[in-house]
């Protein structure tokens, strides 16, 4: 009998953002539910507020794991895994050492000038698979210099897995919408993400907290606010307004399946809310989000506004117009909607067959 497989993942992680940890543990689970005795670890930050709370097994770093290089090699050699996934994160150094010890490498890309870092030729040549989780229509197609470089090192293009999520589960979905009294009752979700992010508002969680107070004023549909994991208030208690400091990301995509509509950071939900086909008002709160805002808006299948109470107030309004609602539901359907985590594990398989 072969020995269970041994992962190690490596998410950007930190105070303020959360989407590629989110993501790698997504990916974690679904490793552990395609291989049960897969032996799973994460390094990460101890800055991140999340760190103490991964339900896998984690090594605590002193700062970012890119800072960390020695650290993280150090751990690399003591687990000698047989994947390590480096998500927007890692140097060099780490990667070709991750190499070294017979690790199969992959880095994970989220956008245009991450994609472009991993396709670095030294970086490529000890990377096993460089996966670009966005749709293709969300990222400038490579170059004809880069495809060259990767043909002459002989290694294989990027491959593009889509957004990555757990799919909705309809008995937990039930479960988890009793638990909120949200049972046939039209809700809109609103989450500005990891819940980290600050804006000339203050803390971009309140601003979609004071936008979501407005729209039950406004529109008397019952707003579910998640703050996230970051957010470093206490959990406000407002009347006829649904406040939730954070949930798992499974638990999360039941949630934002049952949503009559989305108020959302430019971050991956985004992506997942338009593969569900949520009627969705998109907002970039991160430097890194309004090249994903854009491409969905050229696709005609989000809302979007400024980083600003009025205009999120004025664009709620429009989102929640029946027209609107039926147009962006009719549009997202017309995509074709993949969920990136199938491919991910497709690819695990390809690779461990390969060791």
């Amino acid at each position: 009998m072969a020995p269970a497989p041994v992962f190690l993942f490596i998410p950007v992680s930190s105070k303020e953002g959360i989407g590629e940890y989110m993501r790698s543990l997504i990916i974690a689970n679904g490793v552990k539910n395609h291989w049960p005795d897969a032996v799973i670890h994460f390094a990460l930050s101890k800055h991140a507020p999340y760190a103490q709370s991964c339900p896998f097994n984690t090594f605590i770093l002193e700062d970012s794991a890119t800072k960390q290089v020695k650290a993280v090699n150090n751990i690399i050699s003591e687990l000698k895994p047989d994947i390590v996934v480096f998500d927007a994160s890692g140097r060099k150094a780490q990667l070709k050492h991750a190499h070294k010890v017979g690790a199969k490498v992959i880095f994970i890309s989220q956008h245009k000038k991450k994609r472009s870092r991993g396709l670095k030729i030294g970086r490529s040549l000890v990377t096993d698979s460089h996966w670009v989780v966005q749709p293709e229509f969300a990222i400038a197609p490579l170059s004809l210099f880069e495809r060259f470089k990767l043909w002459l090192i002989g290694k294989p293009l990027p491959l593009v897995t889509g957004p990555i999520f757990t799919n909705p589960s309809a008995m937990e979905k039930n479960k988890l919408l009793t638990e909120y009294n949200l049972v046939d009752e039209p809700f809109i979700l609103f989450s500005a993400g990891s819940g980290g992010h600050k804006c000339s508002y203050g803390y971009a969680a309140d601003l979609f907290l004071d936008v979501a107070v407005d729209t039950k004023r406004r529109h008397g549909i019952k707003p579910v606010v998640v703050l996230g994991d970051n957010y470093p208030k206490e959990l406000p208690n407002i009347e006829g307004v649904i406040c939730i400091r954070s949930l798992d990301n499974a638990d999360f995509i039941n949630l934002v399946s049952s949503a009559k509509a989305a108020v959302l950071s430019g971050g991956g939900t985004l992506l997942q809310a338009v593969a569900m086909h949520i009627p969705t008002l998109a907002i970039a709160v991160a430097k890194d989000q309004p090249p994903r805002v854009k491409a969905c808006l050229e696709r005609e299948v989000i809302l979007s506004t400024s980083l600003n109470y009025d205009e999120m107030c004025k664009g709620v309004s429009a989102l929640l117009a029946p027209e609107t609602l039926a147009r962006l539901m009719n549009k997202t359907k017309q995509m074709k909607s993949v969920n990136g985590l199938e491919v991910c594990i497709t690819d695990i398989t390809r690779l461990l067959e390969d060791k």
